[in-house]
C-alpha cells in the first residue's frame, strides 16, 4: 500500500469519474466538446479534491494528445519554456496532435510567469488547461484569461461522496482485504467537506486504526478526527467568502449565523484584529445613527482585542456580534457620503462661499472673506438660517434619515430647520 488511497481511486476513464455532471453528464457542455476530441485551452475553477487534475489528465488520455505537467509551487518561466522548447522542437503543435500543458495552482504563477504562456497559447503550440483554487478574474491575467474557457468545478455533493467511498470499499485491495464496512457515514461525510481526497484519506484514517472486518461508525471518525484542524485558507478567496457570509448574516440581523461564521473564522485561526475592523466598519456603514452606541461598542472591541488576543477575544467579538447583528439597521450615513462623492466628481472644485471662509489676514477680509457669517450660537435654539453649499448646488439633499426611532428624531430636527431640503 505505497500510494494512498485518495491516489489508488484515482479515475482512469470518464466512466469512473464522480460529479460535476453538468460539465461532464451526457449533456454536458464540456463532454460535448471533448466528444468531438475538441480540446480549447481551459482553467478550472474549483475548491480542493473535486477532481480538477484528474481531468486534466483524462481529456488528454482521451484526446490522444501529450501531456505535460507543472506546479506552479515549484516552476517558474524556465520551466514552462523548456516544455514550450519541446513541443515546437518535436513538431507536436501541427495538427490535432497539440500537446496540453497542465499547469497546477496556476494562480500563483506571477504576472510575468503568466505572460510567458500567452504566445505558445496563442500560436497553438500548447493548450493549457490550469487549475485553480480562486477566482481566475483576479488571479489569471486578462490576456490569458481571454484565452481561455473557464469551467466551474462544484463541491461534491452528499451521492457523489457516498459513491466514492463505495467504489473504494469495492475496488480497493487493501479495504477488501480488511473487510472494512461503513455503517454510518454522516461524519465522514461532514468532514470531507465535499473534498474527495479528503473523503477517502479519512477512510484510509479510519481503517487503519480499526481491526479487520471492523465497521466504521460516526462515533469512531469524530474520536479520530478529533484534533482536526478546521479548513480555512486566511489568504484564498474562502477568507473573503466567509467574511462576506458574516458581514451580511450581521447585516442582515441574524445572530445566530453571525456567530457561526465567527466560529468558522476562529476555528481557522483568522486575524482577530482582521474580524474585529469589519465589525468596526460595518457598525458605521449599516448601523450608524440608528443606534449611534454600535459604533462606539465595534470601537472598544477592536481596543480590547488588540489588548487581549486569543483565545479570550473570542468572547469579545462574539458579544459584538450578537449587538450590532441585534441593533437597529440604517446605512443613511454610508449612503450619504456616496451620493456627496459622486456629485463632488460631477461638479469639480466648486469655490466655497466667501462667507464660510477663513479669514486671517487683513487682505482676506478686504476681499470678503468670512463677511455676514452668522455664527450658529449667537442665534435661538443655536441655528442660523445660511447658505453652507456651493451656491450652484444649493438645496441638494445627500443625507435620507433612515426608517428607525433615533433617526427619526433627526428627521423632524431637521424638517423644523432646513425646509429647503424637504424633509
Amino acid at each position: 500500500m505505497a500510494a494512498p488511497l485518495a491516489e489508488r481511486m484515482r479515475p482512469t476513464s470518464f466512466d469512473e469519474f464522480i460529479g460535476q455532471e453538468e460539465l461532464l453528464g451526457k449533456d454536458g457542455s464540456l463532454r460535448k466538446l471533448l466528444d468531438k476530441k475538441i480540446v480549447p485551452s481551459l482553467i478550472f475553477w474549483g475548491p480542493p479534491g473535486v477532481g480538477k487534475t484528474t481531468l486534466a489528465g483524462l481529456i488528454a488520455q482521451t484526446a490522444e494528445r501529450p501531456f505535460y505537467t507543472l506546479s506552479a509551487i515549484n516552476s517558474g518561466v524556465k520551466e514552462v519554456r523548456d516544455v514550450i522548447k519541446k513541443a515546437e522542437e518535436k513538431g507536436l503543435f501541427a495538427g490535432s496532435n497539440t500537446p496540453i500543458l497542465f499547469i497546477d495552482e496556476i494562480h500563483r504563477f506571477s504576472k510575468s510567469q503568466q505572460d510567458s504562456l500567452l504566445g505558445a497559447v496563442e500560436k497553438g503550440i500548447i493548450t493549457l488547461i490550469g487549475a485553480t483554487t480562486e477566482n481566475p478574474s483576479f488571479e489569471v491575467i486578462s490576456a490569458l484569461l481571454s484565452r481561455c474557457q473557464v469551467y466551474i468545478l462544484k463541491s461534491l455533493g452528499k451521492e457523489d461522496l457516498q459513491k466514492m467511498y463505495q467504489r473504494a470499499l469495492a475496488n480497493d485491495k487493501w479495504l477488501k482485504d480488511r473487510k472494512i464496512r461503513v455503517q454510518e457515514d454522516q461524519a465522514l461525510l461532514r468532514h470531507s467537506g465535499g473534498d474527495a481526497r479528503k473523503l477517502l484519506n479519512t477512510l484510509e484514517l479510519t481503517a487503519g486504526n480499526i481491526e479487520e472486518g471492523d465497521t466504521i461508525t460516526n462515533e469512531l471518525v469524530e474520536q479520530i478526527l478529533k484534533n482536526r484542524p478546521a479548513l480555512y485558507d486566511k489568504q484564498g478567496e474562502q477568507h473573503y467568502d466567509i467574511i462576506s457570509a458574516f458581514i451580511k448574516s450581521i447585516r442582515g440581523s441574524d445572530p445566530n449565523a453571525g456567530v457561526y461564521w465567527l466560529a468558522r473564522m476562529i476555528e481557522g485561526g483568522e486575524d482577530p484584529d482582521f474580524i474585529a475592523r469589519r465589525l468596526l466598519i460595518l457598525a458605521a456603514e449599516d448601523i450608524g445613527n440608528a443606534n449611534p452606541n454600535a459604533l462606539l461598542l465595534a470601537n472598544s472591541t477592536f481596543d480590547a482585542v488588540k489588548k487581549i488576543g486569543w483565545p479570550e477575544s473570542r468572547i469579545i467579538l462574539s458579544q459584538c456580534t450578537v449587538y450590532l447583528a441585534t441593533s437597529p439597521k440604517s446605512n443613511a450615513s454610508y449612503q450619504a457620503i456616496g451620493k456627496a462623492q459622486e456629485e463632488v466628481r460631477q461638479s469639480g472644485d466648486l469655490p466655497v462661499p466667501l462667507h464660510l471662509r477663513n479669514a486671517p489676514t487683513k487682505l482676506m477680509k478686504e476681499l470678503g472673506y468670512g463677511k455676514d457669517y452668522q455664527y450658529s450660537h449667537s442665534y435661538d435654539s443655536n441655528f442660523a438660517d445660511q447658505e453652507y453649499l456651493p451656491e450652484e448646488i444649493s438645496g441638494q439633499k445627500f443625507y435620507e434619515p433612515g426608517n428607525n426611532e433615533k433617526e427619526k428624531r433627526a428627521r423632524d430636527f431637521l424638517k423644523n430647520r432646513w425646509p429647503k431640503y424637504n424633509y
